[in-house]
C-alpha cells in the first residue's frame, strides 16, 4: 500500500479547471517531484491534499484512510506536514515561537518547544531561536518553514518550491536537508519545484503537470527526455544540454 494515494483529482474554480483527473502516489522512503510551468496546477493540488481546497471530484487516501473533505489541521495530525511558496512567518513573533506554534498542533506545550528545539538544530537556526523572525534573510526563513513543517513529526512532507530565490549556496544546503529528512524518519517527501538541478538529484520520481493534468511520469532521466516534457516545459534547450 502506498503511503499517499491520489485517484482522479479534479479542482474546479468556476468555470476554470485547475486540476483535472490526476492519478498519482507516492511510496514510502520517495521523493517525488511535481513539475510543469506557472499555472499547471501543482501548487493547487498541494493545497487540495493539506486541505486548504475542497476536492471538487477524486480520492486522496493517505495510509490507507481518506483525507478528503479534511481540515489542514487535521490533515497535519494524520502525519502530513507542508511549506508554502511564499514564506510568511509570524514576523514580530521570535524564530522559536514560530516552530512552537506549528508544534501545538500535535503536542502539549512542553514536547511542543522540544521538539521545535530539536527542528531548529536540524535547520541550522537554534542560534537564532529567541530573534524575532522579521530578522532571517530570505534563505533563514525559508528554514524556518521547513522547521515548521517537520515539527509535528510528519510521515510525508509537501516542500513548495524551497529553493526558489535561494543563492546556490543555500540550494546545495537545502538538498541536504531534504537528503537529511529520510534519516529523520520523514519516510516521503514532495516536491514541487522549478529549479531542475534540484528535480534531478533528488528525486526518485517525477510527476509532470500541464493545464492541469498530468502528461509524463518517471524518472528523471527518463522525464528528461520525454518529447512531451521537453514540448511543455523543458524547452529544446535543455535536451540538447
Amino acid at each position: 500500500m502506498s503511503l499517499l494515494e491520489i485517484k482522479g483529482l479534479t479542482k474546479q474554480f468556476g468555470g476554470l479547471t485547475a486540476v483535472k483527473n490526476v492519478d498519482f502516489d507516492i511510496d514510502e522512503g520517495e521523493i517525488v517531484s511535481i513539475i510543469g510551468p506557472n499555472g499547471a496546477g501543482k501548487t493547487t493540488i498541494f493545497n487540495l491534499i493539506s486541505g486548504f481546497y475542497p476536492v471538487t471530484a477524486g480520492t486522496m487516501k493517505f495510509k490507507g484512510r481518506s483525507i478528503v473533505g479534511l481540515k489542514p489541521h487535521q490533515v497535519c495530525q494524520r502525519g502530513i506536514g507542508r511549506t508554502f511558496q511564499i514564506v510568511k512567518p509570524f514576523g514580530s513573533m521570535t524564530v522559536l515561537e514560530n516552530v512552537l506554534v506549528a508544534g501545538l498542533c500535535r503536542f502539549g506545550f512542553e514536547e511542543a518547544r522540544d521538539e521545535a528545539m530539536k527542528c531548529l538544530e536540524f535547520t541550522g537556526l537554534a542560534e537564532r531561536a529567541d530573534q524575532p523572525a522579521k530578522s532571517l534573510t530570505l534563505g533563514g526563513r525559508k528554514r524556518l518553514e521547513m522547521a515548521r513543517a517537520i515539527v509535528a513529526r510528519p510521515d510525508l512532507v509537501l516542500l513548495d518550491e524551497v529553493v526558489a530565490g535561494l543563492n546556490p549556496r543555500e540550494t546545495e544546503e537545502t538538498i541536504q536537508l531534504i537528503r537529511r529528512l529520510r534519516e529523520r524518519g520523514v519516510s516521503a517527501a514532495a516536491g514541487v519545484e522549478h529549479v531542475m538541478r534540484v528535480v534531478m538529484t533528488l528525486s526518485d520520481r517525477v510527476i509532470v503537470l500541464n493545464h492541469g493534468e498530468k502528461i509524463a511520469e518517471g524518472t528523471p532521466q527518463e522525464i528528461a527526455g520525454d518529447r512531451r516534457v521537453i514540448e511543455a516545459y523543458l524547452g529544446e534547450g535543455y535536451a540538447q544540454s
